[in-house]
């Protein structure tokens, strides 16, 4: 939109006329019925007319992506397109010498081919299966080609999370991290880390784009976040997704030979996963509301302050953590909370990675992107909607990812086992035997 372009009218209109530039109205009709250009919205609830002072008419704008600031029938949509740019990269773009497992090289094998050609592939691997450092490989393979390339997340704090350990591995070339309120905005780079809503600012700009966390909210459900990935990649684009664990259309379509993909089983410090343990805690709720900690969470906390082991209390709900809130900073008054509307998020895990504070409570905001040594985790109210198969598989591999403390335990704390909480269970003990069974672990596991 005119409004965030960093240059002026007089350069657009000059660039419009020799044809480097293309432009478009954001909100178009037809018979009678809108379409926004840039979100792909077409549900007519979502529009609203209104007299607009700029065009000086009744004017129709998108309520879908109105967080990306307004786009209307007078709003002008631009996009280059004049020559291709090309990027100077050097021969040793990437720097990192680490090693990977006999997984991980198999996995990052099959990546590089798969950017090399054009479709979609998925890499399903478990938390803490190392997948970042898979792609290396087949970002420098991009890169080396000339290609532009996107690694897209919907989740802030993952892309705050990735960005800096992609600008280490390659520090030669320049990587943009986009997300609402990112000082990134304006840059042009060769590789790109965004949230999945930033993706509706981008048309066929990218030759690569990997969708990380393809599972997580908001991405699992928002149509219009799939319309900025397909939109922002170019026709001839590979299409990476990571995630470890895929929806069921995903896993059909595996199955059924229609999505190619490869499955790392195993962490890349070859230990296995640690199998959540369920314990029952009563009805948890009444005793929050009657001022009370139950005695297996309380038991569960004081352990870990006595022995120094920082660690995560996931709720189902603000209210819920707020209101236990109190409670816990009996226990410990370092303990605070954290949530998506939380001013100082980012602080306050900084702050638990540090060993400045001894623990959290939380959403499922903190289910994926979060790294901190020797953490373990607890789910209070395991049984509740919110934490599906899905959200629960991801917390639980918070846990035991360093090749120092590959263990760690994770606690269901519930009011009644949900079929989540059993799938969850079910499934890392499926992936460990799998691992076990290719010889991707270095330790015997339990028969199951």
């Amino acid at each position: 939109m005119a409004f965030e372009i960093p240059f002026s009218q007089e350069l657009i209109a000059g660039h419009l006329k020799n044809g480097y530039v293309s432009e478009t109205y954001g909100v178009q009709s037809s018979n009678g019925l809108f379409n926004c250009v840039r979100c792909g919205n077409k549900d007519q609830a979502l529009f609203y007319t209104f007299p607009c002072k700029i065009c000086n008419q009744d004017c129709t704008y998108c309520r879908s992506c109105i967080m990306m600031g307004r786009v209307s029938e007078c709003a002008k949509l631009y996009r280059w397109t004049g020559p291709g740019f090309q990027f100077e990269i050097p021969d040793n773009v990437l720097s990192w010498e680490g090693t990977l497992s006999a997984g991980q090289q198999y996995a990052s094998d099959c990546v590089v081919e798969a950017v090399n050609g054009k479709g979609e592939f998925l890499v399903w691997a478990v938390c803490g299966a190392g997948k970042t450092e898979v792609l290396f490989a087949a970002i420098e393979a991009a890169l080396l080609a000339g290609k532009r390339i996107c690694l897209a997340t919907p989740r802030t704090d993952v892309v705050l999370e990735l960005s800096p350990r992609l600008k280490k591995a390659f520090p030669a070339i320049e990587v943009t991290a986009l997300y609402a309120g990112s000082t990134d905005r304006h840059a042009f780079a060769p590789l790109t880390v965004s949230t999945t809503h930033q993706l509706f600012r981008f048309i066929e700009a990218f030759d690569v784009i990997i969708v990380d966390e393809v599972d997580a909210f908001p991405y699992s459900i928002d149509d219009s976040l799939h319309y900025a990935v397909n939109k922002s990649k170019k026709f001839s684009a590979a299409t990476i997704y990571l995630t470890a664990t895929p929806s069921k259309r995903m896993q059909r379509l595996y199955r059924s030979g229609k999505l190619k993909a490869v499955i790392i089983p195993a962490r890349y410090h070859r230990q296995p996963i640690p199998v959540p343990e369920m314990k029952w805690s009563g009805n948890w709720q009444k005793q929050f509301h009657q001022k009370k900690i139950p005695p297996v969470i309380k038991g569960w906390v004081c352990e870990r302050l006595e022995q120094n082991i920082p660690f995560l209390l996931f709720f189902p709900s603000i209210q819920v953590m707020e209101q236990a809130l109190p409670l816990f900073q009996m226990l410990s008054p370092k303990l605070s909370i954290v949530h998506s509307r939380h001013p100082d998020r980012k602080e306050r895990v900084m702050a638990l990675r540090n060993g400045m504070v001894p623990g959290l409570l939380t959403t499922t905001i903190l289910e994926r992107g979060v790294t901190i040594e020797r953490l373990e985790v607890a789910v209070i109210g395991a049984e509740h909607k919110v934490f599906s198969d899905s959200a629960l598989v991801q917390i639980a591999g918070r846990v035991g990812r360093s090749v120092a403390n590959p263990a760690g335990t994770i606690s269901f704390f519930h009011y009644g086992k949900s079929k989540a909480m059993v799938e969850t269970v079910h499934h890392i003990q499926m992936m460990n035997k799998d691992a076990m069974k290719r010889g991707l672990l270095d330790e015997e596991m339990p028969s199951l």
